[in-house]
């Protein structure tokens, strides 16, 4: 299937207009003990709707009620309030609030707006204006839509100004983990349930907390397919991948080895997996452990970061195989990492480039050329959030 084609089948349904899917499976993937509560999620999708491994499912959460009703109250509003939504429809104020503001993760832009309603509010002047930009930041840090009104009270007087002062609520995009090819008719995905407590509240992610705690079996969900040109399985089947895929990163590698495990091809494949508990932590472990021993993965390197005293990680574990990465390289491989942008995607780059600099007997000046090369073939391709 063609990257046109797909996009065409794809294009049905959009963020705008999503497919209202069913959940089918949700289940644990973490072991009870655990830190982390990731979770392995399957939708149904509609006949024509098609997708490539690389490519992202968009999920459209919702506030979860206890948030919209304290929201409502603090504001002093009922939620039967008539309101405007985005497209101009009239709504109730309850199912704004519900399904279309961003009334979690506080933004800056926030409280400007909030600023502009209250111009003799001493504590909002204060955080207004690019000069106290750090201030309004370090003030937004760990609180919501909730925190703010209750700090400000009687700013926002009437309901529509809500969508003057809140971002509009956007899709989550999440990484898909199937082949479409293995399971037709539905869409698979890895999500991580974040909830943490600040400010004296308990917190949970927007998207993840939906389907954390309000998506059961038989649940409908509105979601969409994101087409991702950028990060794609070679062309020439005969070439080895080399995929770097800690904790919920490994999603899209799932879909590859599934992908060309379904299609019988024969390059070689390679994973370096991460987390923090072999026994508690990992994902999806008897099939990636199965696919191991039949042969068609050839290698499965792991790296559980709290199982000894010093702290493992994959770029250790690459540092650790560095000159049969280099050797892969030379046969074409192609190298791929998911995951976190902030330090992960960061440490391996570093690993890879000392690989390539010892492997080929050069400086990293000569190292940082080669990996250049690589990102001209797209022989390095990168999926960080």
């Amino acid at each position: 299937m063609s990257e046109t084609a797909t996009a065409v089948h794809a294009g049905k349904y959009t963020r705008n207009n999503p497919f209202l899917s069913e959940v089918t499976v949700n289940e644990l993937l973490t072991a009870p003990g655990s830190e982390k509560e990731t979770r392995h999620l399957e939708l149904t999708l509609e006949e024509g709707m098609e997708y490539l491994p690389g490519d992202a499912v968009g999920i459209l959460p919702t506030n979860r009620a206890q948030a919209v009703y304290e929201v409502l109250t603090a504001l002093g509003f009922t939620g039967d309030e008539r309101v405007l939504d985005h497209y101009k429809v009239e709504i109730s104020l309850e199912e704004a609030v519900r399904t279309r503001l961003q009334i979690g993760k506080l933004a800056r832009g926030a409280v400007t707006q909030m600023a502009k309603l209250a111009p003799g509010n001493v504590g909002l002047q204060a955080m207004f204006g690019p000069d106290n930009k750090a201030r309004a930041e370090e003030y937004c840090y760990g609180r919501e839509l909730i925190d703010l009104v209750h700090d400000f009270p009687g700013v926002i007087t009437d309901p529509q100004q809500l969508f003057q002062v809140v971002a509009r609520l956007t899709p989550r995009m999440y990484s898909i983990a199937s082949s479409q090819m293995a399971h037709p008719g539905v869409v698979q995905t890895t999500v991580r349930v974040v909830r943490y407590d600040s400010h004296g509240r308990e917190r949970q992610g927007l998207a993840s907390g939906h389907i954390g705690e309000r998506a059961p079996l038989g649940e409908k969900i509105p979601v969409f397919l994101h087409a991702n040109g950028n990060f794609r399985l070679p062309e020439d089947t005969t070439l080895p991948v080399i995929m770097i895929g800690p904790g919920t990163g490994i999603a899209p590698f799932r879909a590859f080895l599934e992908e060309r495990q379904a299609k019988g091809e024969t390059g070689k494949n390679w994973l370096f997996f991460g987390e923090q508990r072999r026994s508690l932590d990992f994902l999806y472990q008897e099939q990636l452990e199965g696919m191991h021993k039949s042969g068609f993965l050839t290698h499965l390197d792991t790296a559980f970061s709290r199982d000894q005293a010093r702290k493992i990680y994959v770029q250790d574990r690459m540092q650790e195989r560095a000159a049969q990465i280099y050797a892969w390289l030379e046969e074409g491989a192609y190298f791929y990492v998911c995951g976190d942008a902030t330090r992960m995607a960061k440490d391996v780059e570093l690993a890879l480039l000392d690989a390539i600099a010892k492997g080929s007997q050069g400086t990293l000046d000569h190292a940082a050329e080669y990996l250049d090369g690589m990102k001209k073939q797209k022989r390095y391709q990168r999926d960080v959030y």
